[in-house]
């Protein structure tokens, strides 16, 4: 029988398990910082989420709320999230932003990652945002790129030709490809530096109500 993932929202508690196991997934770039953490829960405790099976943190996924029109599409990850402090936070936007998210490596394929996502949406429907966007690692890129430019890639993941790691399975839970971000991450040597903006709409968004966030 399969294990129960449980989504809930990061507390002060979760901070050092989020920092062992972010290094686990991403051993190359520089990952949180224990004062980052906490200063994300001061500006937005509704966005920062967690999963664990039987008590054992083994995801972690942190946004905030932006102006989307304050930003151009080429932004880069420390632009768009102050550092990691997530002082960019604004209450009176529409644009859930997704900083980040990772799932434990030995436990991929297991509905974990869809579960963080599944928390994101509910969270973006509760707020009455307008949609959800976020700009996603193209893992997959280093294998490929001397043989087509990065725009090709992205594509031929979009059409099903190539598997991309992160951009497959974020199609799969319904986001649009929407173009290519360079030098988002500089770090990330797998993507090498490239990224994928991608959009989730919120069909229940209504433009005459108000956003909840309080």
């Amino acid at each position: 029988m399969s294990r129960k993932t449980i989504i809930r929202n990061t507390q002060l508690s979760d901070i050092s398990s989020i920092i062992l196991l972010q290094k686990k997934v991403y051993p190359s770039i520089p990952c949180w910082r224990e004062e980052m953490l906490r200063h994300q829960l001061e500006i937005f405790p509704q966005g920062q989420l967690v999963a664990e099976i039987d008590g054992h943190l083994v995801g972690a996924a942190s946004s905030l709320v932006i102006s989307w029109n304050q930003w151009a599409v080429q932004h880069t990850w420390k632009d768009i999230t102050a550092h990691g402090s997530f002082d960019t936070h604004n209450p009176q936007g529409l644009t859930l932003y997704g900083a980040e998210v990772f799932v434990n490596p030995t436990m991929r394929g297991s509905g974990i990652g869809h579960a963080l996502y599944q928390g994101r949406r509910r969270l973006c429907r509760k707020f009455n945002l307008k949609r959800i966007i976020a700009c996603g690692r193209l893992p997959g890129y280093h294998r490929y790129a001397k043989e087509m430019p990065i725009e090709l890639y992205a594509q031929k993941v979009v059409w099903g030709d190539i598997r991309d790691p992160v951009l497959s399975f974020q199609l799969h839970e319904g986001f649009n490809y929407c173009g290519i971000v360079r030098d988002y991450i500089p770090e990330d040597r797998e993507s090498l530096g490239y990224a994928s903006l991608i959009v989730w709409l919120n069909p229940h968004y209504n433009e005459k109500k108000p956003t909840l966030i309080t």
